[in-house]
């Protein structure tokens, strides 16, 4: 037997008792009857409920001690009264009666409570992360995440995948996010970059001949922090995959998560087999590429009713004149909902920095008519061709914004998400998942007004490879997707360019001559030269993953140590100063303002 436990504090039950019990674990919780003290005990496993006498020696001492003290005790195993059982702990039809107890760690004042989940400021709860993390519900959010992660390997391994490592000082990338950058003190001036993510090594692994790779990777990005994003650092199951089209990643991809969503949660799959929407058609859609499909509101573009000479609502149509869309959300009769509700959501619209949200609802007295503030600049017949693009019906409202196109995206899409939650169209117990296809090759900058990639770099164009018109960047579509769950974005992959010479030209467009494209990507280039087989692969969030089966909002709660919003660890107190010595090592000198 253990010097320190016979049992966790999970463990015991009915057939236990009358058995002598070593438990050691934190002091959760204390209630004192007078004559009984009682002693919640807390480990990983679980909690086992204690209780001393007065007659007992040590019954004062136990009496005075600080909660999350840890503790040895030693002490009888008794079953506890019916009414006393307790139905919400595995251990709830005994307790453990105390003949001596022994203090194995000490514990000051406590910054905030263990045994509640009361919320606290960020900066209490990374401060004290060692402290956060012995509450209930983060605890079990960090022990499930190690669940699914040892799950998703066992996946992989059981489609073939092999894990390997790859670097984590590399060279710096020109394209995505900012790099976080590692100075060399073997070779002066220059500097590693910590990987964005090991794009260019898994690729250089199927060069190298190996057939499916995976790893749970580590990923750096000097970024802001978000709710579903963490600054500073995150893990992502990385695979890759030789001799495979975008169909052979979807159904490898498709198989993994809906084995790790129906292990780990009790929600429904609504589909098992996921949609794939079209990039653009997501846009229109649902006003973003990152679509919730429990969500049943469809946005539809309604620009052209605006043109007919019989809708004479001015202000839009002198939008439209100048280039703005008009796209529309239609909800199923409600008719009888109150005004209230109508101008509420334009008010929130405002607040959003929209213009608003215009709205009325369809009736029908003798002919069809529109009920709301612009109803009345809509003929009968403009109305029927309404109803028949959107599909609404006689009490069926319609909500209308009108704004350039990126600007109208963005309202019209959080309006859909708006709407839907006030109407309770959103079944809370689904996982709806769907791929976005068909991305563009290229966009343009609207700071710059010059043409650059607008999702990775490395991926193979659509079409015959020897037709493809160089001259139409925008029109070229590649080879990329993203795989979404209830409104978020877990990953991002491509089938990749293999050819150099394809490369180079996409490269140009983008205005990279070749001699920075061999500068900047020599390894990949170099290696593509020798025989590279088609390939592709995916990166699904590992932190955004476990976020979705732990029904939390904010990664935060799915991370054991992650850093604040200025991607400061409170704990450890990093980023922090070097010495001078340090310094001079590294031949940096830091200059400071004045």
């Amino acid at each position: 037997m253990s010097r320190y436990r016979s049992h966790n504090c999970g463990e015991l039950r009915k057939k236990d008792v009358n058995k002598k019990t070593l438990l050691s674990g934190w002091v959760n919780k204390k209630r004192d009857h007078g004559n009984l003290l009682f002693i919640d005990l807390r480990d990983n496993y679980g909690i086992t409920q204690c209780i001393i006498d007065k007659e007992n020696i040590n019954f004062s001492k136990l009496e005075k001690i600080q909660l999350e003290t840890v503790i040895k005790i030693e002490g009888k195993v008794v079953n506890r009264s019916n009414e006393t059982i307790n139905k919400d702990i595995e251990t709830g039809e005994i307790e453990v009666i105390i003949n001596k107890y022994e203090i194995l760690g000490s514990c000051k004042e406590l910054p905030m409570p263990v045994f509640s989940d009361q919320e606290y400021s960020e900066e209490i709860r990374l401060k004290y992360r060692f402290i956060d993390l012995r509450r209930k519900k983060i605890h079990e959010n960090i022990i499930l995440r190690s669940k699914v992660i040892s799950f998703i390997r066992s996946e992989m391994n059981k489609l073939g995948f092999l894990e390997f490592q790859t670097p984590i000082l590399t060279s710096s990338s020109p394209e995505g996010a900012r790099d976080f950058l590692v100075p060399s003190r073997l070779n002066p001036g220059k500097f590693y970059a910590l990987p964005q993510a090991p794009q260019q090594f898994k690729q250089l692994i199927m060069v190298s001949g190996f057939d499916k790779y995976f790893q749970i990777a580590p990923c750096f990005r000097d970024e802001d922090a978000r709710a579903d994003r963490s600054p500073g650092e995150f893990y992502q199951l990385d695979l890759e995959m030789s001799f495979v089209e975008q169909e052979d990643i979807f159904k490898v991809v498709e198989k993994l998560l809906v084995n790790t969503f129906e292990k780990f949660s009790n929600k429904k799959l609504m589909f098992s087999e996921f949609p794939k929407i079209p990039y653009a058609e997501s846009l229109i859609k649902y006003g973003t590429d990152k679509p919730d499909l429990r969500n049943p509101l469809i946005i539809n573009d309604i620009t052209e009713i605006f043109l007919r000479k019989d809708v004479s609502f001015e202000i839009f149509k002198k939008l439209v004149n100048t280039g703005a869309k008009v796209r529309c959300i239609v909800t199923k009769n409600t008719k009888n909902k109150p005004r209230s509700f109508f101008d509420n959501i334009d008010k929130w619209a405002k607040e959003q920095g929209a213009s608003g949200l215009a709205y009325f609802t369809i009736e029908k007295d003798k002919e069809i008519t529109a009920k709301g503030p612009i109803g009345k600049f809509f003929s009968s017949e403009a109305l029927k061709e309404l109803m028949k693009k959107t599909k609404a019906e006689i009490g069926d409202s319609i909500f209308f914004a009108c704004e350039k196109e990126k600007e109208l995206e963005k309202i019209i899409s959080l309006a859909r998400n708006r709407i839907a939650k006030d109407l309770n169209l959103i079944n809370e117990n689904l996982f709806a998942f769907c791929w976005i296809v068909d991305y563009p090759m290229f966009q343009i900058n609207e700071q710059t007004n010059k043409i650059e990639f607008s999702h990775n770099p490395f991926s193979m164009p659509q079409g015959e490879l020897n037709k493809i018109d160089l001259t139409k960047p925008l029109d070229i579509l590649a080879y990329q997707y993203d795989v979404v769950c209830n409104g978020i974005e877990l990953s991002s992959g491509a089938i990749r360019n293999h050819i150099p010479d394809l490369m180079y030209k996409l490269f140009s467009v983008a205005g990279y001559e070749k001699k920075n494209v061999d500068e900047k990507f020599s390894g990949m280039i170099n290696a593509l030269s020798y025989g590279a087989p088609p390939h592709g692969g995916i990166a699904p969030g590992i932190d955004r993953i476990v976020m979705l089966l732990a029904e939390e909002k904010n990664i935060r709660e799915v991370t054991m140590f992650p850093m604040n919003q200025n991607a400061q660890d409170l704990m450890m107190k990093a980023p922090s100063e070097i010495s001078e010595n340090q310094l001079k090592e590294l031949n940096l000198t830091i200059k400071k303002n004045k």
